[in-house]
């Protein structure tokens, strides 16, 4: 055997598939330049000639011809009378060849070749997943579910690279079985205990970004720009966008003909009610657009304290403060105020407010109240009780009776 043939030889390592021949095959030159600098000295005169195409490849040695006796270091150095069984025509002070084949090497020597290329293209195959992803933070991938855990779920890729996606990172109502399609973000890429871990979002507000860059094209092309993005996962989402182009409307964009353009994304984010509203320069405006689908009467802003006093009829209350107040809590991250809302007093001076009917109502029940915006006495007789009911966690026959007592108030 003249060459040693390494793809045969270690035909195991074939399992690799993040590692292509030519890179394996400069990882075998590596190690065995290495070995044969333990068993011949570093200064040992060592060629290595690495033949990708065929996966394998040849060692020569080389040392001088010297004089019988001559010979100070063996590693260098070889005596005439040795040097002429290989080829009688050899004289002193020539250079004597000699190739190594892999029987030359012990059988310790060849399992020491073994772990280490093990070990050089475990290292090499993290290193690779661990470069190749941390390029890929902030782009959406698909996968396929792998496993379901209590706290996780880990995904294969096409190349079976394994991902995780935590449950903090999961939208509240996804819901997973292994062999399922799964669409996330890449959030972050860490290393833990020298093994790279990638870490997927279906949570991140880039996630929603990518989704609107895919699904409308002058995102994609930079004629819309999406200035911010907020959102409580599953709930609500409110995203500002802008244009540069008078002739393009970006809501109009990024809606698309009848919603064509956003149903997509909400079915993929389960649902989620999404808000598009154009950016503005003017903080007025922009909180009163952040508040939509609430129509205000007048606005008060402290630009000093970053606060921002909002008044509006008694019926737009509820409907500023949203469901859960995600609107309000939105639209304070979307346009950085802090957002006060309060009843327009000149349009009912009538009103009474729902603290002053804690002696026949508990507490608890005017709380659940005011956290849906209905804190006087005629904002919740606005409301029906169909939506009463669906705005708080109080049963028909509560609400029933609290709007008995109210009702008493006015007659």
């Amino acid at each position: 055997m003249d060459t040693i043939n390494l793809v045969e030889t270690f035909s195991e390592f074939k399992e690799f598939k993040n590692i292509d021949r030519e890179t394996m095959m400069h990882i075998l030159e590596e190690i065995f330049q290495s070995l044969l600098q333990k068993k011949y000295g570093e200064e040992a005169n060592i060629d290595i000639i690495v033949n990708i195409d065929k996966g394998d490849l040849e060692i020569w040695r080389y040392r001088e011809i010297v004089e019988d006796g001559d010979v100070e270091d063996e590693n260098l150095q070889i005596e005439l009378s040795e040097a002429i069984k290989v080829e009688p025509d050899f004289e002193v002070g020539e250079e004597f060849s000699e190739l190594i084949r892999l029987g030359d090497f012990g059988r310790r020597e060849i399992l020491s070749i073994r772990q280490n290329l093990v070990s050089k293209i475990l290292d090499y195959e993290k290193d690779s997943v661990f470069k190749k992803y941390k390029e890929k933070v902030g782009e959406i991938l698909t996968g396929e579910v792998y496993q379901v855990w209590k706290k996780e779920i880990l995904v294969i890729d096409d190349e079976d690279i394994e991902l995780v996606l935590p449950k903090s990172e999961q939208i509240p109502s996804d819901y997973y079985r292994k062999g399922d399609t799964i669409r996330a973000v890449v959030s972050k890429v860490d290393l833990r205990n020298n093994n790279p871990v990638i870490i997927l979002s279906r949570t991140s507000p880039i996630f929603l970004e990518r989704l609107f860059e895919a699904e409308v094209p002058e995102i994609y092309d930079g004629l819309i720009t999406i200035k911010n993005i907020v959102r409580v996962p599953g709930e609500r989402a409110k995203i500002a966008v802008e244009s540069y182009d008078d002739r393009i409307d970006p809501v109009g964009a990024c809606v698309g003909m009848k919603g064509s353009r956003i149903h997509g994304i909400v079915r993929e984010l389960k649902n989620e009610n999404i808000d598009v509203i154009n950016f503005t320069n003017n903080q007025e405006l922009y909180i009163q657009r952040a508040l939509s689908p609430a129509k205000i009467t007048g606005i008060k802003i402290d630009e000093e304290n970053s606060k921002a006093d909002v008044f509006m009829k008694p019926d737009q209350v509820s409907l500023a403060i949203g469901k859960g107040g995600f609107n309000i809590k939105l639209a304070g991250k979307l346009t950085g105020y802090e957002i006060d809302v309060y009843r327009d007093t000149d349009t009912d001076s009538e009103d009474v407010d729902l603290q002053e009917f804690s002696d026949e109502i508990d507490q608890w029940i005017i709380d659940e109240l005011i956290a849906i915006g209905c804190d006087t006495a005629k904002s919740v007789l606005e409301l029906s009780m169909e939506e009463l009911i669906t705005r708080t966690d109080l049963e028909e026959e509560t609400i029933g009776e609290v709007i008995r007592i109210l009702k008493s108030e006015f007659e």
